[in-house]
């Protein structure tokens, strides 16, 4: 690696699914990761293996899938960096990512027990030793460690050299300085980046990385300001999507160094081409809507209305665009697909999509799209992502509609039968409701006997037309837990019944996944 090569890491799979409403099951990470492998990423960090069953399920099939570095997250503790190995053990390339938090505010709120020490110093003093001792115990699993120190953004700089002085005596091959809460300027954060340089000794042995939140809109701005004085990994996701305000957009980044090289001497390995697509489908799966003037991947990035404009643009290009759709993969010329399309011409245009179908899925989604274009003229790429987005959720249905009929009117009380299939049962029941969906739902809860709360419900065309397809996301509150379901139809009422059936579809996995991952510990116990 030349010291102009910026290393990309990308934790859409991990920080990024972290964004509110954001769910993904394990299929849908397999096939964002397959995605990311293609858009040519340094590093994909899976997920957090020791927070649930899904988490460490989803980060076993990435690690088995793609020939990329596969990270795992961990808190400095000895069963999350075991359970971080053991999910990423079949990863051609390995690394595991630990953290301690570093900031004042961090170290009083989570280690305000005496046993870290009872006053600021020595709970600092136990800090830097609990993440000397996390990295070193995990550098007998893996050669390739990454720290984190968590708001580093609002650590005092001479502690943070300290603390990361230490990570990298430990063997940390990567320091991450984190912005955790997006709270500082470029300006500042570059400044901390060089001072970090010049106060650990070691800061030679190892790669800077830095992972900056968007909570001032500066995320990015940091990144690159941090680039400029040193850090060559940056921690980011596609779409910019994460906790809160999200993180540092990686089409954002990618796109600056290219478009200004002559002010960023810097490169990536990333496939520009791949950008769009990778784009669509993570908003796809996440049910995460991309801004229409979101730089780079939003629908108005290379859209001109202005009258002045377009007539720049039709006399140059360059007038109004510092880069083509084309160079990010936004496609302009496409095969038309409609109801004479085959299989091949559907399986062409899935493959420029991103998506790599067996016989078996081929078959399948080409079932939906014959259903789909008796109905519409034209199918158009924001159709077929939808289809293979439906296609990944139909993989893990655990309840499906048999028959779904609803009655509503201005002057009726809108009434809903329902009749699902579950693994080994049918159920059925009819009900009354505040509106069709509302009824539907009563009648969906008295079939199956529970009574979910429902957090978010949300309807949106994700095509054109008036038969355009209609996605509804919903949010269930069952118990302890929540769940996201996501339901796409041109009738936007079934669409609303598939949504719920999908939440109540994960609720079923996870119970599933959390009884196998109990057994499979007992197991291991009593061996």
């Amino acid at each position: 690696m030349t010291d102009k090569k910026v290393i990309v890491f990308d934790t859409t799979l991990r920080d990024g699914e972290q964004s509110p409403g954001a769910s993904l099951n394990v299929i849908e990470k397999v096939e964002i990761a397959r995605q990311l492998e293609k858009l040519n990423v340094d590093v994909i960090e899976a997920g957090f293996p020791v927070s649930s069953p899904t988490q460490f399920e989803a980060v076993k099939r990435v690690s088995g899938e793609v020939d990329v570095i596969v990270a795992a997250l961990c808190r400095a503790k000895e069963l999350d960096i075991q359970k971080a190995y053991e999910a990423i053990s079949g990863a051609q390339k390995k690394r595991i990512h630990t953290f301690s938090s570093t900031s004042d505010y961090h170290i009083l709120g989570k280690f305000g027990h005496e046993r870290y020490g009872k006053t600021l110093e020595e709970k600092r003093k136990t800090i830097i030793k609990m993440s000397y001792d996390a990295v070193a115990f995990a550098k007998t699993f893996c050669d390739d460690v990454e720290f984190s120190a968590e708001d580093a953004g609002r650590t005092d700089i001479g502690y943070l050299a300290d603390v990361i002085e230490a990570a990298i005596s430990a063997g940390a091959t990567t320091v991450n300085i984190p912005d955790t809460t997006g709270y500082t300027l470029p300006h500042e954060f570059g400044e901390k980046i060089a001072e970090l340089k010049r106060r650990v000794k070691n800061i030679d042995q190892a790669v800077i990385s830095v992972h900056c939140h968007n909570d001032l809109g500066l995320a990015v701005a940091n990144t690159i300001s941090a680039l400029d004085q040193g850090a060559r990994q940056v921690e980011c996701t596609i779409n910019g999507i994460g906790e809160r305000a999200g993180n540092a957009s990686l089409e954002e980044i990618v796109m600056a160094l290219r478009v200004r090289k002559d002010l960023l001497d810097y490169y990536t390995d990333i496939n520009p081409l791949e950008i769009y697509n990778t784009s669509k489908m993570v908003s796809g799966f996440t049910g995460i809507i991309v801004q229409p003037n979101k730089a780079i991947v939003g629908e108005n990035a290379f859209a001109h209305e202005s009258g002045i404009h377009q007539d720049g643009m039709l006399k140059n290009r360059n007038t109004y665009e510092i880069m083509t759709p084309e160079s990010v993969g936004v496609p302009m010329t496409k095969i038309i697909l409609g109801r004479h399309s085959g299989r091949h011409g559907l399986k062409v245009r899935l493959e420029e999509l991103g998506y790599t179908t067996s016989e078996e899925e081929l078959n399948k989604a080409y079932a939906r799209f014959t259903k789909l274009a008796d109905k519409k003229k034209e199918v158009f790429d924001d159709d077929l992502r939808v289809i293979m987005g439906d296609e990944v959720f139909s993989e893990i249905a655990y309840y499906d509609f048999d028959y779904l009929n609803v009655l509503s009117g201005s002057v009726s009380v809108p009434t809903a039968t329902v009749r699902i299939k579950a693994k080994d049962a049918i159920f059925e029941e009819s009900s009354t409701g505040d509106g069709p969906v509302d009824a539907m739902f009563n009648a969906i809860d008295r079939a199956l006997n529970i009574k979910p709360e429902v957090e978010s419900y949300r309807v949106r065309s994700v095509t054109s037309g008036r038969q355009a397809l209609g996605e509804v996301n919903v949010r269930l509150r069952i118990g302890n837990g929540t769940y996201s379901g996501r339901g796409i139809s041109t009738d936007i009422i079934e669409a609303s019944g598939k949504a719920y059936l999908q939440a109540l579809n994960q609720m079923e996995l996870n119970k599933c996944e959390t009884e196998k991952f109990i057994e499979e510990n007992a197991l291991t116990n009593a061996s």
